[in-house]
């Protein structure tokens, strides 16, 4: 993800971008197709380099750690999060940005690997006031297509968990309808197509189709590689879940998928591959 972020980043920026990762072939190979960029050894090089500082991260420790590095350098900085982390952990890291005179944003973003590569990404973004989200609007676009104020800090946060409870929710039905239309007979070609015309349609049938081959461009046609890993959706829903029992509210179906992606998370043969894998699952069961 932060990868189609960043070159979309370099190919629209106004100004110098500076890029880091843990993974030194990543910053490599980022730059051999992007020598704009300008490799930073650190995230706190990156801070003190830039105005605007952009983080994608697997989860919230993470980002808790980055703020430890950087928390020095961030009066008028404006710091953009687009990893997906707890609410709560989200509006208590803008609170001590504030307190150091900068400014945070939850920003995390919907639209895969793909639409990270073709910036055309949504975000969702919580700020302490509109004024801030609105400076910082203009990049964000450079990175997606649709850009939301979603309120306060921790709001943006709170709409990607709801969305991600649903694509899992979505992602477990198109599995199962793929695979009982293909038992019956039917072309998984043709039956992808009725369901891409039809009321089933959604992002999991029609992008990221969970059936080998009928999407070419989606993960189950390179044997679930790449993509949204098992691994990140089970984090997901887990904050998914938190929330919930947080308002003392108990999802079916959410749960049911939490359970379905915890499942897959422990078990290495998967948690690596992409979501949609748990369409080889589904095969599986009697």
């Amino acid at each position: 993800m932060g990868s189609g972020m960043a070159k979309n980043l370099a190919i629209k920026s106004t100004k110098p971008v500076y890029i880091y990762d843990v993974n030194p072939q990543a910053i490599e190979s980022l730059r051999k197709e992007f020598p704009q960029l300008k490799a930073a050894k650190s995230a706190l090089e990156v801070a003190q380099a830039t105005s605007t500082v952009i983080t994608m991260l697997p989860g919230t420790e993470y980002v808790e750690r980055v703020y430890e590095e950087i928390e020095e350098t961030l009066e008028d900085k404006v710091w953009v999060d687009s990893s997906t982390i707890d609410t709560m952990a989200a509006q208590a890291l803008a609170k001590r940005v504030e307190s150091q005179g900068g400014w945070m944003l939850d920003a995390p973003v919907s639209g895969g690997v793909t639409g990270a590569q073709a910036g055309t990404l949504t975000f969702m973004v919580g700020a302490p006031n509109q004024e801030v989200f609105q400076r910082v609007s203009p990049v964000l676009y450079w990175m997606g297509k649709n850009v939301t104020y979603c309120g306060q800090n921790g709001t943006g946060q709170i709409a990607k968990v709801c969305n991600n409870m649903l694509l899992s929710i979505h992602m477990l039905g198109v599995s199962e309808a793929m695979l009982l239309g293909t038992k019956l007979g039917m072309d998984p070609n043709l039956l992808t197509s009725i369901l891409n015309t039809s009321t089933g349609k959604c992002w999991s049938s029609e992008i990221c189709n969970p059936y080998p081959g009928v999407i070419a461009t989606a993960p189950a046609s390179r044997e679930y590689q790449g993509g949204f890993s098992n691994k990140l959706m089970a984090k997901d829903l887990r904050l998914a879940m938190k929330a919930a029992s947080d308002v003392g509210f108990s999802p079916p179906l959410g749960t049911l998928s939490n359970k379905v992606y915890q499942t897959l998370d422990s078990d290495k043969e998967f948690n690596k591959l992409d979501f949609s894998s748990v369409f080889k699952v589904k095969i599986k069961e009697k």
